[in-house]
């Protein structure tokens, strides 16, 4: 597909499931299969609440993967629009693979207002109430008496965009004693793009742009880190989590006969628009070499040829707080 003149960051989302599908360390996911199955909740039943959650792809896959127990599903991100293709989403989701959807049973387990409520009523699997939340996550822990309610904490693709140690500090103040904590696709300080260009100045682009991640201020607050992965074993046993497992989760993106599979190509495309945006200003790179390299880039696209990977890590931890 040629390169978009305008990128949705919706359709990113989307385009980004089988990406992240095949990225999920299968090990880790089923070591939170086994640590589900025996967790018992203190109170029935189990609260989940994905931070970050986009559209709701993670909840998707979940359910996909038989791995909820009876629970409320929390779903919490900053974005309206995202909350909006969410509640849409999850409720063609559900008809598509259960015929049919209903309100949630039992009450929201949080003090905010949910944006949209909806139940997975299925005959031959555990009920699942979903909650949808629009809301920044700060504000929304910042909530009045927001109690220690969550059994499992889940952020997709997200822990690398905050400053880890405070946001951490913040979250387990919702957490019960016990509860289960999985950290998912957490950048780890490599980005790949093949074939080369020119090899000294691909280097220098990635140096850039992972300074950028080290860089991000949001209200002036320090948000993110380009080495999050490695670094989040420290940050976990600083704040009272156990790391129960860990293991690579790594985005490989490459064509199969020229063609890369499903919307991957906008995935890419999306990416290489995001190193043009982080980058475009950088003092001390040639703004009009930059411009040729990222043509070249969006063109490797369309002629079915580039290659890209992320070096990531996931985590399961548990709670001992």
């Amino acid at each position: 597909m040629p390169a978009p003149t305008d990128f949705s960051f919706i359709r990113y989302l989307a385009a980004k499931r089988t990406v992240d599908d095949r990225a999920l360390n299968r090990h880790v996911w089923d070591s939170l299969r086994s640590a589900l199955a025996a967790y018992t909740p203190l109170n029935p039943p189990l609260t989940v609440l994905e931070i970050g959650a986009g559209i709701g792809t993670m909840v998707e896959r979940l359910l996909e993967g038989r791995l909820l127990p009876p629970c409320q599903y929390c779903l919490l991100d900053a974005e309206a629009a995202n909350m909006d293709t969410a509640a849409h989403r999850l409720a063609r989701w559900a008809e598509q693979h259960f015929g049919s959807i209903a309100p949630a049973k039992h009450a929201t387990p949080f003090r905010l207002p949910p944006f949209a409520a909806l139940r997975m009523d299925v005959p031959t699997a555990p009920d699942v109430d979903i909650y949808l939340y629009h809301s920044d996550l700060f504000a929304f822990l910042g909530a009045p008496a927001a109690p220690p309610v969550v059994d499992l904490l889940i952020a997709h693709a997200f822990i690398d965009l905050v400053d880890v140690p405070s946001t951490l500090r913040r979250l387990t103040a919702i957490l019960r004693p016990g509860a289960l904590v999985y950290l998912t696709i957490n950048f780890d300080g490599s980005t790949i793009l093949q074939p080369a260009i020119d090899p000294p100045f691909d280097d220098q682009i990635e140096q850039l742009y992972h300074a950028t991640m080290d860089a991000r201020l949001v209200d002036g607050q320090p948000s993110g880190d380009s080495r999050t992965g490695r670094h989040l074993f420290g940050h976990l046993k600083q704040t009272g989590i156990q790391v129960l497992d860990a293991g690579s989760s790594d985005w490989v993106v490459f064509p199969r006969e020229q063609a890369y599979p499903a919307d991957e190509a906008y995935f890419l495309h999306f990416i290489v628009d995001t190193i043009h945006g982080a980058l475009r200003h950088a003092p001390g790179l040639d703004p009009q070499r930059f411009d040729a390299w990222i043509a070249a880039r969006h063109a490797q696209i369309d002629a079915g040829e580039l290659v890209y990977i992320a070096h990531q890590l996931d985590f399961l931890g548990r709670y001992t707080g």
